[in-house]
């Protein structure tokens, strides 16, 4: 089996306990997280080969980090340790009409002062069949932008498959790069591309005439457009996937998500109607990982989809960034199995 790369930045998550405000009583709940991170934990946990990379501070903290991720059995050889500190962001958890809040504070990380010489890229790309980005790393700083254009371009120069995930946060991109022209760069060199609508809209500035985009419930022949547009801007792309939210309170949303696969061939997901949601950041991540898990283990693309979904949706019950499943559970909720009675 060769192995699935991801690269991007390890964080420190510090989460106010259950639904309480910023500093509404003196404690965080400490856990590790990052888009690639979570991605690979999870795609271990369902048999792959994972491989991540990073930069992690020489200090008790970069090891602690490190030390969540190798718990799921993920390849580690390849990442770096450095002088510097570890990024962090905040989270406050919403409650019905009250959105959750995302404070990052990731200026001079590890990853964002790294060199793009600083990695071994014969070392992180041997034996590999697949290299997985988003496009949080390149918002991070130049130097974060700078590594993930020369590692997709290592990737390629080796014939690797590349996945791209969009992944916009409007509170990043602060370091003077438009989030619109770099996110254009890097998608002209991938092979799949992992977003949503909305994204793909600002940050590729591609749109489908005739359709209300400010409304929610549009319909999946919009999506079909959308993705045939992107594949005609940019025809490297053989593969684009769309996850569909729609958010009724913090606590309550339906998710799906839609393909449109190298073969022209169109495929929508079942809906999952989510409620009593325990933790939603990370859902992407899940889908993202399940989707990868399905191009390498599945033939039935329909079934790749409907799994990646039930990844997504299974991670809503489950508190942290990384999803903790394993694979029966997601087939069981693909086949309509899973009910949440007590397992006896």
């Amino acid at each position: 089996m060769k192995k699935i790369v991801t690269l991007g930045e390890l964080l420190l998550r510090l989460s106010a306990p259950g639904h309480e405000r910023f500093f509404q009583s003196p404690n965080f709940e400490a856990t590790f997280s990052g888009s690639e991170a979570n991605i690979a934990c999870e795609l271990a946990q369902l048999g792959n080969r994972a491989s991540y990379v990073t930069a992690v501070p020489d200090n008790a903290i970069g090891e602690a980090a490190l030390s969540e991720v190798r718990k799921y059995d993920v390849d580690l050889s390849t990442v770096i340790r450095k002088d510097g500190r570890i990024g962090i962001y905040f989270l406050e958890t919403g409650a019905y009409r009250r959105p959750s809040n995302v404070v990052y504070d990731r200026e001079n990380s590890c990853i964002a002062e790294a060199l793009p010489s600083d990695f071994d890229w014969e070392a992180v790309f041997a034996d590999a069949s697949w290299f997985h980005i988003s496009g949080i790393t390149p918002a991070v700083s130049e130097n974060a932008y700078r590594t993930t254009i020369e590692a997709i371009a290592q990737a390629k120069k080796r014939n690797i498959t590349v996945s791209f995930d969009i992944n916009y946060r409007a509170k990043l991109w602060r370091y003077g790069r438009r989030a619109e022209d770099a996110v254009k760069e890097i998608v002209k060199s991938a092979d799949v591309l992992i977003t949503n609508e909305g994204h793909i809209r600002f940050c590729l500035g591609i749109t489908v005439p005739g359709y209300d985009t400010s409304k929610e419930g549009l319909p999946d022949e919009y999506f079909e457009k959308i993705s045939l547009a992107v594949k005609r801007e940019y025809p490297n792309i053989h593969t684009v996937a769309l996850t569909r939210r729609r958010t009724y309170t913090s606590d309550i949303n339906d998710f799906s998500a839609l393909l449109h696969d190298k073969n022209g061939t169109f495929f929508v997901s079942k809906k999952y109607h989510i409620e009593n949601i325990v933790d939603r950041v990370g859902g992407g991540d899940a889908f993202a990982a399940g989707l990868i898990h399905g191009f390498h283990h599945f033939e039935d693309t329909q079934y790749t989809l409907d799994f990646a979904t039930a990844a997504a949706s299974f991670k809503h019950t489950i508190p942290g960034d990384i999803a903790i499943f394993r694979k029966g559970e997601l087939e069981a909720l693909v086949e309509g199995e899973a009910t949440g009675s007590i397992q006896r």
